[in-house]
């Protein structure tokens, strides 16, 4: 299967996580195993709300960008080629503390 850039749903956001997010494969393309994989763009200043992750797991890999995470309360910074791990039970959220847009892809997998 190829899936083409014009073909997949880019939803537009606002407010606190202002920017993108583009759904690279539909849940039931990943045979549901899946609740979210995406390419998501943060601008300047913005954030994922910080949020506990309960029967999956989520996976962050940063393509560009300069952001500071909160991983279970310990702020660090991660920059373009770095992975995030978020676990079942653990919480995190992502603030973009760049210049310009962060870009990521984000995949949550259900347990």
């Amino acid at each position: 299967m190829i899936i083409k850039t014009q073909d997949m749903n880019v939803e537009q956001r606002t407010g606190e996580r202002e920017g993108t997010l583009t759904t690279l494969l539909e849940n039931s393309q990943m045979h549901n195993k899946s609740s979210l994989f995406a390419k998501i763009t943060l601008k300047p200043g913005r954030k994922t709300p910080y949020h506990k992750h309960e029967g999956d797991c989520e996976v962050y890999y940063i393509v560009s960008g300069h952001a500071q995470v909160n991983d279970n309360g310990s702020l660090k910074d991660v920059k373009a080629g770095d992975i995030i791990f978020t676990d079942n039970g653990e919480s995190h959220s992502l603030e973009n503390i760049g210049d310009t847009d962060l870009e990521f892809i984000a995949l949550i997998l259900k347990l």
